[in-house]
């Protein structure tokens, strides 16, 4: 059987063969995927994962592509992206997103209805599914902090809801969704003052501006933060502010990120958070830990 040809009669124009991955993720880099699919029902999942697992192909998830880096080789398999599950409902304190959404629209929704508890993740740019399996946060909120449960489907196509409690969870970690494909989450907010959670989320939004290199495409912080320090103020102490790569850039404007500021490829950015590494580990000791996720063949 061949699988591209079963996902095409299926899936139609929801399909795309060789799909150029620097549409699909923040860095604007990346070779093709083999298939890029968009799942939408439950019935539409089933019939991907059951294929997957019949021909014995890989398959991933991405949502907006956040925190990935996809290598100039491309990547072999199923792609399946979230972007049509993007509902946001509110009701009784409760926001309800679909795992496409965008994080930050459900932020905004919330505020606008006076709830609190996810404005400080204001200007994040994942997706709901991504912020849950990360435990996404910002400036002392993450998103368990009112998650209430998950809606999953696991790789053999069953449904599942875990609640907060099942999940055991930490900075930028989660337990228990290795083999679960997040489908929806459910968030308990608290009631607040309308004006006080407006001005809160316009000066977290105003703060990326002014300290991130939103010109530039970049997928956010590159490497986890160390125990009692920042990667970026240890990347900064090794003088590597500005540092280039091809068309990488360690950024002058937040020493976390590395920007893609001319037409870098993925060999370029990944050579340079190898860089990064060696010299922060050489002049610190300390051995910075990826925040971001490779996939797919580098070029040597």
């Amino acid at each position: 059987m061949d699988f591209k040809k079963e996902l095409s009669a299926y899936f139609k124009e929801q399909c795309l063969f060789d799909e150029p991955m620097d549409r699909h993720t923040t860095y604007r880099a990346g070779g093709p995927a083999e298939a890029y699919v968009y799942p939408q029902t439950r019935e539409d999942w089933s019939f991907v994962l059951k294929l997957a697992r019949t021909e014995n192909v890989p398959l991933r998830v991405i949502g907006f592509g956040s925190n990935i880096l996809v290598g100039s080789r491309g990547i072999g398999g199923i792609i399946c992206s979230t972007k049509r599950l993007s509902q946001i409902s509110i009701q009784d304190g409760r926001l309800i997103a679909q795992a496409g959404a965008a994080l930050d629209k459900a932020c905004e929704l919330s505020v606008q209805a006076a709830l609190g508890g996810m404005e400080k993740l204001s200007g994040i740019p994942g997706s709901i599914g991504g912020a849950v399996y990360m435990n996404a946060g910002a400036f002392g909120q993450e998103t368990f902090d009112t998650l209430e449960y998950v809606e999953t489907i696991d790789l053999d196509g069953r449904p599942e809801v875990l609640l907060k409690k099942d999940l055991p969870h930490g900075y930028r970690h989660v337990e228990g969704l290795e083999d679960k494909i997040v489908l929806a989450a459910g968030f308990t907010l608290s009631a607040g003052d309308f004006a006080a959670l407006t001005e809160a989320r316009n000066l977290i939004l105003h703060k990326r501006m002014e300290k991130q290199p939103l010109e530039f495409p970049s997928a956010g912080s590159v490497f986890k933060r160390p125990v009692g320090d920042y990667a970026s103020r240890l990347i900064d102490e090794a003088g590597l502010r500005g540092l280039s790569i091809g068309g990488a850039k360690v950024s002058e404007k937040h020493a976390g990120f590395i920007v893609n500021f001319n037409h870098a490829t993925p060999e370029d950015i990944k050579n340079l958070m190898n860089e990064v590494k060696r010299q922060v580990k050489e002049k610190s000791g300390i051995e910075l830990e990826l925040e971001q996720i490779l996939w797919g063949q580098f070029a040597a």
